[in-house]
C-alpha cells in the first residue's frame, strides 16, 4: 500500500468516474442507466480502496501515514496528503455513505441524471480531500470547493424553495470561511509555511492565537453548525433531495468538528483553553433550544435537522472538555451521527417517494402496512435518542462523562437535551408509525423494496454493532487523541507558568 499514491487514488477516483459520465452523450434511458451504474461502481470501488487503507493503517502511532508530498506552487505551497487516527474514520464514513446515496437516488431522480451523478462524484472527491489534506491551502481548496456541488444539488434538484435554500447555505458557509482564509494568510506570514504538520509544532504568540482561533471558529461554527449560525441548515435539509440531506448531515457537518480537532485545539491551545467556557455556553444553548424548537415542527425533515444541531452541541461540548472521554465521545458521536442521521433522512425519503409530502400529519399507522420500515425507523429513532445498545448512546455517554469530570453544571444542563431528544423523537415515531391507519391515501402504501432494504440494512447493522462493540472505532482514534490531549495540556501549562512569571516580574 505504501508503494503507490493510495490517498491520491481514493481522493480522485470519484472525479475520474465523473469524467466518464461527462463523456456520455444523450438524455435517453440508456444514458441515464449508464450514468447511474458508473456512479454506483465508482463509489463502491472507492469504498473498497478506503477499506484497504484502513486495513493497513497502524493505530499504534499518532504520526501521519500514507504521506504524499510534492512541490506545487512556488515551493511554498505543497500538495501534501496524509491520515492519522482522527481523519481515517471520516474517510471511511464518506466513502461508505456515497454508494448508499447513489442507490437512494436511483428512482427518485429522473431529470438531468448525468449532471446529478457528476455533482455527487465531484463532491465525494472534495470531501475526502478535506480529511486527507496536510497543507492549509490544499485543505482550504477542498473545504470551500465542496460548497459548489452541494449548492448545485440543492439548487437544481431541491424542493420549491430550493434557490433560497441553496443561496442561504452558500452565503453562510462562504462568509464564515473568508475569515479562515485571512487567518491562513496570517499564519503563513508568521510561520513562513502552510504545511500542517509544521504548523502543529509551531508556537504561535498568545495574542495572535486568540484572533486566529476566532477566524477559524467563524468557519467551523457555521459548517458544524453551532447556535446561532445554524439557521441555514433546516432550510437546506428541507429543500435538498434525499441524498443531498444524507451527505449534508452525514459528512459536511462533520468538517466543522474535524476542523476544531485538526486546527483550533492543537494549533491554538491557549486560545482554546481561554474560550472553552464560551463553547460550553453555545453548546448548551444549542442542545436545549434546538431540541425545544424541534417540538414545534410539522415537517419531518425539519425536525430531524434541528435534532442534528442539538447533537452537534454534544460534539462541541465533548471535544472542548479536552479529556480523553470527552474527545473520544465527540469523535464517536460524529461518526455515529453520520450513520444515524443519514439513515433517518433516508427513511424520510422512502415515505416521501410514495406520498410526496413530509408533513407529519399526513401519516399515521404505517406499522400496519410497512412493518419492515417501522422496524428500521425504530432502530434509528432509538439511536437518535441515545438508547443503550445503539451507537448514539456511546458517543453521548462519553461526551457527558468528559463534561462531568470538568464541570458538573455543564454536564447537568447538557443532560436535559437527552430527555428532550427522547421526547420529540418518540413523539415523531408515534405519530408516523403507530395509531390507526385511517387516511385513505395510506391504504395501499407499500413496504420497503429490495433496493431500499439494501440501503438501510447496513446502517441498521452498524448502528447496533457500534452500540455493543465500539472498540474498532476507539482503537483507531485512541493514540491520536492521547497525543492531542497531552500536547494541549503541556502547551497550556507552559503558558500558565509564563503568565505567572510575568506577574511576578511586575
Amino acid at each position: 500500500m505504501t508503494s503507490w499514491p493510495v490517498l491520491s487514488t481514493v481522493v480522485f477516483l470519484p472525479f475520474l468516474g465523473a469524467l466518464f459520465i461527462f463523456l456520455l452523450r444523450g438524455e435517453d434511458e440508456a444514458a441515464k442507466r449508464n450514468a447511474r451504474y458508473i456512479a454506483l461502481w465508482t463509489t463502491i470501488v472507492t469504498f473498497v480502496v478506503s477499506l484497504l487503507i484502513w486495513r493497513d493503517f497502524d493505530p499504534t502511532t499518532a504520526d501521519f501515514q500514507f504521506v504524499e508530498k510534492h512541490d506545487w506552487i512556488g515551493g511554498a505551497i505543497t500538495y501534501h496528503l496524509g491520515v492519522d487516527g482522527i481523519s481515517m474514520l471520516f474517510i471511511i464514513l464518506t466513502t461508505f455513505l456515497m454508494p448508499l446515496c447513489i442507490l437512494a437516488s436511483w428512482r427518485s431522480v429522473e431529470e438531468r441524471v448525468r449532471e446529478y451523478m457528476i455533482a455527487f462524484l465531484v463532491l465525494e472527491t472534495l470531501m475526502i480531500g478535506v480529511f486527507c489534506a496536510l497543507d492549509l491551502i490544499v485543505f482550504y481548496l477542498f473545504f470551500e470547493g465542496g460548497l459548489i456541488p452541494m449548492f448545485i444539488i440543492i439548487g437544481v434538484w431541491g424542493g420549491k424553495r430550493r434557490v433560497y435554500a441553496s443561496f442561504k447555505f452558500f452565503l453562510y458557509t462562504l462568509l464564515g470561511s473568508v475569515l479562515m482564509l485571512l487567518a491562513i494568510m496570517a499564519m503563513y506570514l508568521q510561520a513562513g509555511t502552510t504545511d500542517i504538520p509544521t504548523l502543529l509544532a509551531y508556537d504561535f504568540p498568545a495574542d495572535l492565537q486568540f484572533w486566529l482561533w476566532i477566524a477559524f471558529f467563524a468557519s467551523f461554527a457555521v459548517k458544524l453548525p453551532m447556535w446561532p449560525v445554524h439557521t441555514w441548515l433546516p432550510d437546506a435539509h428541507v429543500e435538498a433531495p434525499t441524498a443531498g440531506s444524507v451527505i449534508l448531515a452525514g459528512v459536511l457537518l462533520k468538517m466543522g468538528g474535524y476542523g476544531f480537532l485538526r486546527f483550533s485545539i492543537p494549533m491554538f491551545p491557549i486560545a482554546s483553553a481561554d474560550l472553552a467556557p464560551f463553547i460550553f455556553a453555545l453548546s448548551i444553548i444549542a442542545i436545549i433550544y434546538t431540541s425545544m424548537v424541534a417540538f414545534a415542527q410539522e415537517d419531518v425533515k425539519k425536525l430531524i435537522a434541528y435534532s442534528s444541531v442539538a447533537h452537534m452541541g454534544f460534539v462541541t461540548m465533548g471535544v472542548f472538555t479536552l479529556t480523553t472521554q470527552g474527545v473520544q465521545g465527540g469523535i464517536f458521536l460524529m461518526l455515529s451521527h453520520g450513520i444515524v442521521s443519514a439513515a433517518l433522512f433516508l427513511c424520510v425519503g422512502v415515505i416521501y417517494d410514495r406520498m410526496h409530502t413530509r408533513e407529519i400529519s399526513a401519516y399515521g399507522g404505517l406499522a400496519d402496512r410497512m412493518p419492515l420500515y417501522a422496524f428500521c425507523f425504530m432502530v434509528f429513532t432509538m439511536a437518535n435518542v441515545g438508547l443503550p445498545g445503539t451507537s448514539g448512546f456511546v458517543g453521548e455517554f462519553l461526551s457527558l462523562l468528559g463534561a462531568f469530570r470538568l464541570n458538573t453544571w455543564v454536564a447537568l444542563f447538557a443532560t436535559t437535551g437527552v430527555i428532550l431528544s427522547a421526547a420529540y423523537a418518540l413523539w415523531l415515531y408515534r405519530r408516523v408509525i403507530f395509531g390507526k391507519l385511517e387516511k385513505p391515501s395510506l391504504a395501499n402504501i407499500l413496504d420497503l423494496t429490495p433496493r431500499e432494504t439494501a440501503v438501510l440494512a447496513p446502517l441498521v447493522i452498524l448502528t447496533i454493532l457500534f452500540g455493543v462493540y465500539p472498540k474498532p472505532v476507539m482503537d483507531v482514534t485512541a493514540v491520536s487523541v492521547d497525543k492531542l490531549i497531552a500536547e494541549y495540556k503541556q502547551d497550556v501549562e507552559t503558558a500558565r507558568q509564563a503568565r505567572l512569571a510575568a506577574l511576578e516580574e511586575r
